[in-house]
């Protein structure tokens, strides 16, 4: 059984709802990502170039400080559940940050990357842009709501090509356009069957309603 699982994917894609499951089934310990405590976010997507280096930094130094934590905790005494990769910084960082922030930030994140525990497990989380904007658009978040299709789109095409290339642990791609794993238990059974099989290497899983 893998002991430290993290679950990844584009905004409103499900990370953190998944990961309060598995930590149920699992019996694990679940760590979240604290976005609502980055003070630049609500600014970020008002107006996306002035605010995306501050917004990023905060995220990185946020993100270490969590995985520092995780660090400190005997990941063989209990199954441990993130809802997020501390890799996965880069892919916004690439997206938003122009070539000297980028240069800077990388140097950051080089100099933290090296003090973090590498997960077990990765799952990654895909879906339609469609189906993103309808799931952010149902949770209703203030600061969300200048999110639109056009940029989802860009999100989606920059997490694919990182995890096409991704080879640093076993990783696990799902696609949840059409399932819920929160309202039905028979979704929730099959990845969890499939997340028991994983073995090195990536593989896909097309839950069986979605074929």
């Amino acid at each position: 059984m893998f002991r430290y699982i993290v679950i990844e994917g584009p905004i409103g894609v499900g990370k953190t709802s998944l990961a309060k499951l598995l930590a149920k089934e699992f019996n694990a310990r679940c760590i979240l990502e604290r976005a609502e405590d980055n003070p630049f976010l609500p600014h970020f997507y008002e107006d996306r170039k002035k605010y995306a280096f501050q917004t990023q930094i905060f995220f990185l130094l946020n993100r270490f400080q969590q995985q520092r934590e995780i660090a400190q905790l005997d990941l063989f005494n209990q199954v441990t559940l993130c809802d997020y990769l501390f890799d996965k910084d880069r892919i916004f960082a690439s997206l938003h940050l122009d070539n000297h922030e980028l240069a800077l930030y990388e140097q950051i994140f080089h100099l933290l990357n090296g003090q973090i525990s590498s997960p077990d497990l990765v799952i990654f989380l895909q879906a339609k842009p469609e189906v993103l904007l309808h799931r952010i658009k149902t949770r209703n978040i203030s600061y969300e709501k200048e999110i639109d299709l056009e940029y989802l789109k860009t999100l989606i095409e920059a997490y694919n090509y990182y995890f096409f290339h991704y080879d640093q642990t076993p990783l696990l791609v799902v696609d949840t356009s059409e399932i819920n794993f929160v309202n039905r238990k028979e979704d929730l059974d099959q990845l969890l069957r499939e997340i028991k099989q994983m073995k090195q290497g990536t593989s896909y899983f097309i839950p069986m309603r979605s074929k």
